[in-house]
């Protein structure tokens, strides 16, 4: 089976892009977008994103398969890819989009609405974060309760860490110094630990200044990836919980 394609990335986070607007079930299966991900074998890429149709009033629907086949809600850098992406395959109809330009796509985390500004950048409105434990979701703490520089245990050693969920479930630890994390070793145990029952996003916070945070990232599905859209958004939301 031929199937058209493009590559793209937001800060190195990379998607391949399928136009999947003729039918709303994904071109791809779990399984052949693992293939397309390898970086040796495939296209190499941190996810397959889909362009479908639109649900629920929105223009389009957006899909992604991650690296490892399994499906997230939402994807920060993802969706302004697909932005791009929608503008292209738009202006190669003859019909481009004039910035600013809206889109609202319908995603598994609601409906996420990215704009097409007029210097070619793409911001988008992530919504609000939710703090409740039963929203990450996580047994850390009970339902109704936030989970703020709480204690976790990994590999037997002592973490503090904050839970975020802006529409996929992040686990921020705040550290001295970001190139002394071990992320490899224990992404993986943060990501599968038994007190995320859908698994999580890991971030490794490096505080350098009250403006500028660094982060490592271990994302859900994918592993380590260059940046996280969603998981930006939700250390810096730890930050201003923790008082950063």
């Amino acid at each position: 089976m031929g199937l058209s394609f493009s590559k793209y990335h937001g800060l190195g986070n990379d998607f391949i892009l399928v136009d999947n607007r003729q039918q709303t079930l994904p071109l791809l299966t779990p399984a052949q977008a693992i293939e397309l991900c390898d970086r040796n074998f495939g296209i190499g890429a941190d996810g397959v994103i889909f362009a479908l149709p639109g649900e629920q009033d929105a223009d389009y629907t957006m899909r992604i398969f991650n690296s490892d086949g399994s499906e997230p809600e939402m994807c920060g850098n993802g969706i302004r890819c697909m932005a791009k992406y929608l503008e292209a395959l738009e202006t190669e109809a003859s019909q481009p989009p004039q910035a600013p330009h809206s889109y609202k796509i319908h995603t598994l985390a609601g409906l996420i609405v990215p704009t097409l500004q007029p210097d070619g950048q793409i911001t988008v409105d992530m919504g609000e974060p939710r703090l409740l434990a039963g929203e990450i979701p996580s047994t850390l703490a009970v339902a109704d309760q936030k989970i703020i520089d709480s204690p976790l245990t990994v590999a037997d050693k002592a973490y503090r860490v904050t839970c975020v969920s802006m529409g996929n479930p992040h686990c921020i630890t705040f550290v001295d110094d970001t190139a002394n994390v071990p992320l490899a070793e224990i992404g993986p145990l943060f990501e599968q630990h038994q007190v995320f029952p859908q698994r999580i996003n890991a971030e490794f916070i490096q505080v350098v200044r009250s403006d500028y945070l660094k982060m490592l990232v271990w994302e859900r599905g994918a592993g380590p990836t260059l940046a996280c859209g969603t998981g930006a958004c939700a250390s810096l939301v730890a930050a201003v919980l923790n008082g950063k």
